[in-house]
Parts: structure tokens; C-alpha cells; sequence
């Protein structure tokens, strides 16, 4: 890991002498300005970062014709800090402009523009336009396959790239497609116990999952679980996921005893890292509760769900679907336990939030209004 505070002071050393011999936009203090705003980058401080690469872009602008390659330089550093921000909008506004003095300057298979259509990618694919996300995912990977290797890593991660976009469509039998290219690369370019090749793992265990082969998916997970364990300190967030994603298998095989372990575990490594009020320690407490929930112990199914949703108030907006999901799962339990008269406020919250956050025809909000029409009628 890079020492940023002390490159940071150094760009800014370098920017005080020249700042008393240059005039104020000349173009040798654009060095200065995007190193100043990459160290702030690199130490997550986004604001700072945005207003040196701005600074270093203004002087660029001033100097150099429009289409000029260094340009396209400035417009990804401004665009990568709005992508960490998530400010997609803004962030793809900025990756277009690069990409577009890039295809000016560039022959269409160099590999730089493949690296453009990959940032376009993610953008749209974190706007949840799937379709524009493949289309430049597609791109990048065209390019790639035209210019390395067919085992070079890159290439894993524009496969895995067009698996996530076809796992968020619902498309899981090409997202096994595209998750299985990216696997082999990486079981032939990385160790058996590198992070990266166990998430590769993990993405695999996942399809099979929302396929319904739940044997299949707990193969994928506990795989490189073995491996990770040896390799990572026991309270690493990786073995929080490959826990959680083996919770979510037993579960759904109905082994709730078993399904029931590997959820704690996970809840209990989120709770030594995260904050209190994690939305991922949420999730846990949730699943914690499901799990209780099916087991027939109400009591204990209603604290995790308590805490769910505690968490979920304080850290979602006022009408996300997650809370509506958890005033459902809370009235149930009440109900379940006969005590109608509590379950129905909870039923009615969970209809209320439902309807402003899900469409009139999905199939949760209207289990929502199902459950509250059976408990008005038992009351």
C-alpha cells in the first residue's frame, strides 16, 4: 500500500514553488494538481480528489485543443471519483467524453478503448441498465479477445463482468456461461487460495443457488472456504459472504440447523468489522430470523427480525423495499404466535411501503396485501 499522506505532501511542495514562478494556469502545474487529487483519491477523500482533477482539467482545457490525449486522461480521474461517489450520471458524462477522444486517436481494437467501454459498463450496469451495460461489456471483450492471450486474467473479469449483467437479468443459465470462462482463467493464472479465484467460486455457488441446485451452489462455496480459511484472518469479510452464501443453501434445503451456524458465523465476523447500524449486519439478523422463523421458535425469530429492521430505518431511505419485507416478516411471526391485533399494524406498514417502492403487480407486494386482507379477517 502506497504512502499517500507523504506523496500527498510532496505534490503539494511541488505546487507551492511553482505556484510563485508560474503564472497560475500554466500547463506544468497539471502534474501537480492530478497527484494531489490521485493521493486524495487513493485515501478516499473524494471532494478534495474531484477539485484537484478539476483544477488540472481547467488548465488543460485552456492549453490544449479539445481532442488533445491528455484530456482524456483528466475526464477519467474526474470520472472515476463521481463513480466512487456513485454519481453515475455525472460519472458517465465524464467516461464519455474520454471514450470519445480516445476513438478519435485510437485504432477501434486498441486496448485503452476496451478499458473505456469497460468503465461505461460498469456505470450503466450500476444504474441497473442491463442492456447498455452488456453492450459495452460486449465491446471491451471483443477487443480483449482480438489482443491477448485467451488465458490472460483481463479477460476473466469482462467474462465476469457479462455474467453479473446476465445473473441481474435473470439470465443464470449464460451468467454460468460467462462465470465459468472467468473460473478457468483464474484456476490456471491465480493460487487455489487467491481472494479473486474465490469469489469466482462464490459468483458460480450463487447461479446454482437462484437455479434451485442448492447441493451444487454449497460445493461452490465451501470449496474455496477451505482455502480462504488458511489464508485470511478469521474475522475477514470474504469468509463473511462465503458463510452467508452457505446459510442461504442450507436454508433453502430446509437444514436450518445447519443453515442456522453458518449465519452466526457470519453475523458474528460482520459485528468485529462493520458499524452497528450496517445495512450487512442487517441482512444477517434477517436471515438469522428466517431461519428461527422456520424452526417454529417465534420469540427468537422476532428479536432478529427487531434488529433488522432497526438497522434497515436507520440506514435505507423511508420507502425501501427491505423495510416493507421486514414489517411483513415481523407480522407474520406475531401472527403465527395469535397475536392478530400486532400483527396488523406491521401488515399495514408493509403494504404502505410496498406500494410506493415495488410495482402493483410484484409478487411480494401482493403477498403483502394478501396477508393483510387474512389478518383483518381473523380479527
Amino acid at each position: 500500500m502506497g504512502d499517500y499522506p507523504k506523496s500527498l505532501a510532496s505534490y503539494e511542495r511541488s505546487l507551492a514553488i511553482y505556484q510563485k514562478t508560474l503564472p497560475p494556469h500554466h500547463i506544468n502545474l497539471v502534474t501537480s494538481y492530478m497527484g494531489i487529487g490521485n493521493a486524495h483519491y487513493s485515501m478516499n477523500d473524494y471532494p478534495k480528489a474531484l477539485a484537484a482533477h478539476e483544477k488540472a482539467l481547467e488548465i488543460q482545457q485552456r492549453a490544449l485543443p479539445p481532442n488533445h490525449p491528455d484530456l482524456d486522461t483528466s475526464y477519467n480521474k474526474i470520472g472515476m471519483v463521481y463513480y466512487s461517489m456513485a454519481d453515475y450520471p455525472k460519472a458517465l458524462s465524464y467516461f464519455e467524453k474520454e471514450l470519445a477522444i480516445k476513438q478519435q486517436s485510437l485504432p477501434p481494437n486498441h486496448p485503452d478503448l476496451a478499458s473505456s467501454y469497460m468503465g461505461i459498463g460498469n456505470v450503466h450496469y450500476n444504474m441497473d441498465d442491463y442492456p447498455k451495460a452488456l453492450s459495452y461489456y460486449e465491446k471491451d471483450l471483443e477487443i480483449k479477445l482480438q489482443s491477448l492471450p485467451l488465458n490472460h486474467i483481463d479477460l476473466a473479469s469482462s467474462f465476469k463482468n457479462i455474467g453479473n449483467v446476465y445473473y441481474s437479468m435473470g439470465d443464470y443459465q449464460k451468467a454460468l456461461y460467462y462465470y465459468e470462462k472467468d473460473l478457468e482463467i483464474k484456476q490456471q493464472a491465480l493460487s487455489s487460495n487467491h481472494p479473486d479465484l474465490a469469489l469466482s467460486y462464490m459468483g458460480i455457488g450463487n447461479v446454482y443457488s437462484k437455479m434451485g441446485d442448492y447441493p451444487k451452489a454449497l460445493t461452490y462455496y465451501e470449496k474455496p472456504l477451505a482455502n480462504q480459511q488458511q489464508s485470511l484472518p478469521f474475522n475477514h469479510p470474504d469468509l463473511a459472504s462465503f458463510y452467508m452464501g452457505i446459510g442461504n443453501a442450507y436454508y433453502s434445503m430446509e437444514d436450518y440447523s445447519k443453515a442456522l451456524a453458518s449465519h452466526e458465523k457470519a453475523l458474528a465476523i460482520q459485528q468485529r468489522l462493520l458499524s452497528a447500524n450496517h445495512p450487512d449486519i442487517g441482512a444477517s439478523f434477517n436471515n438469522i430470523g428466517m431461519v428461527y422463523h422456520n424452526m417454529g421458535d417465534y420469540p427468537k425469530a422476532l428479536t432478529h427480525y427487531k434488529k433488522a429492521l432497526a438497522i434497515q430505518q436507520k440506514s435505507l431511505p423511508a420507502h425501501h423495499a427491505d423495510l416493507a419485507a421486514s414489517f411483513n416478516n415481523i407480522g407474520n411471526v406475531y401472527e403465527n404466535m395469535g397475536s392478530y391485533s400486532k400483527a396488523l399494524p406491521h401488515y399495514k406498514r408493509a403494504v404502505h411501503i410496498g406500494r410506493q417502492a415495488l410495482a402493483k403487480d410484484h409478487p411480494h407486494l401482493e403477498l403483502f396485501i394478501k396477508n393483510l386482507k387474512e389478518i383483518k379477517a381473523k380479527l
